[in-house]
């Protein structure tokens, strides 16, 4: 298999990791990869591996079909954008219209798990409609529904291991964190596969936990106890305001936790070790991992 394979957001944590494990575990030549981005400047390092670096902005579409054009398969990172402005959704839409005038022969999408309408997730349209417009392009597709990131716990846990409370409204729903590297191993595999029918993926950890449970697992691993504190939706929200978090970025927070109540984020698939070979890591390992940064 020649094709090359272009990475958008390639500077980003999961740009990089997919694109040093085509290099690193793949062995994927460096010559049939493209690193795109909108600051080639953070490349050099692997455009001293050999990798091809273009410049492409997803608010540019002729930047995007000029990066796109040199490549037959196309893996589009959604972008940062979750302002809930329509502004990511429309840099998503871009891309793949990029994308379908470039002639790429398959595309393939980070989404996240059940983004359909009824999501409870402020964002989850964006996912939605970007799926939709991949498949109304025609190009064959590869969709990644990415679960949450154990990395995502850093957002939460040291404080709650510091405070000894956790606060949450969650209540008794599961989620199932993966490793962000293992997802990369996945999406890297399915990128570098050749494979040319359309496919959905969803990407989880091993096991799905309660809050409570993970609680005690930190509990278990670290020694510090954690008390879980179920409020409403509403509690939460202004006690995330009151401690700091942006007055727009706090309802986004907690639509997660009311995602998890709802039962839609529960999820446990076998995805990334069919696609990549590879056992995913458990919760239990990245908190054996990160013990010291999560407990200070």
């Amino acid at each position: 298999m020649t094709e090359t394979l272009l990475v958008t957001g390639a500077s980003g944590q999961l740009g990089r990791g997919v694109i040093h494990h085509l290099l690193d575990t793949l062995k994927v030549p460096p010559a049939r990869i493209v690193a795109a981005t909108r600051n080639p400047e953070n490349l050099a390092d692997l455009a001293t591996r050999g990798v091809a670096i273009r410049q492409a902005d997803f608010d540019d579409t002729a930047s995007l079909v000029e990066a796109f054009k040199v490549a037959a398969r196309v893996l589009i990172i959604s972008t940062g954008e979750i302002d809930l402005g329509g502004k990511r959704l429309k840099q998503h839409e871009n891309a793949v219209a990029a994308a379908k005038k470039a002639g790429v022969s398959h595309l393939l999408y980070t989404s996240m798990p059940n983004p359909e309408p009824g999501s409870p997730v402020l964002f989850a349209g964006d996912h939605y409609g970007t799926e939709q417009a991949i498949k109304a392009s025609g190009i064959p597709y590869t969709i990644f529904r990415n679960g949450w990131y154990q990395e995502n716990l850093f957002m939460s846990l040291p404080h709650a291991i510091a405070s000894g409370q956790w606060y949450t409204s969650a209540a008794d729903g599961r989620i199932a964190h993966g490793a962000r590297d293992d997802m990369a191993v996945a999406i890297a595999a399915g990128l570098a596969s050749g494979d040319a029918e359309s496919t959905t993926y969803t990407l989880t950890g091993p096991q799905a936990y309660t809050v409570a449970e993970i609680a005690a697992l930190v509990t278990d691993v670290t020694g510090k106890p954690i008390e879980v504190v179920q409020l409403s939706d509403e509690a939460l929200t202004e006690g995330l305001k009151a401690a700091g978090i942006p007055s727009d970025f706090a309802p986004i927070v907690v639509s997660f936790d009311t995602n998890t109540r709802s039962g839609r984020i529960g999820m446990v698939t076998d995805a990334i070790e069919t696609l990549s070979g590879k056992k995913p890591k458990s919760l239990r390992h990245f908190l054996e991992a990160n013990k010291a940064a999560l407990a200070g």
